[in-house]
């Protein structure tokens, strides 16, 4: 999973209650987990250990 936050519509907001700003302090430019990883992130956020991943990805152009 690629997490781009420059590139998250929810970028400001939404990064203090983030998994990526807890983790790392601040919103890096990327970052990248593996499917473990992620599955490690789901889970700790599931349990409430860990805030949850709050990427909002940009929209894509409709493709005609």
């Amino acid at each position: 999973m690629l997490i781009d936050c420059d590139a998250c519509r929810g970028r400001g907001p939404r990064c203090a209650d983030c998994v990526i700003g807890v983790l790392l302090d601040q919103p890096p430019m990327r970052v990248e987990f593996d499917d473990s990883e992620v599955t490690a992130v789901r889970v700790l956020a599931a349990s409430g250990l860990i805030p949850p991943l709050r990427l909002v990805p940009p929209l894509r152009a409709a493709v005609a």
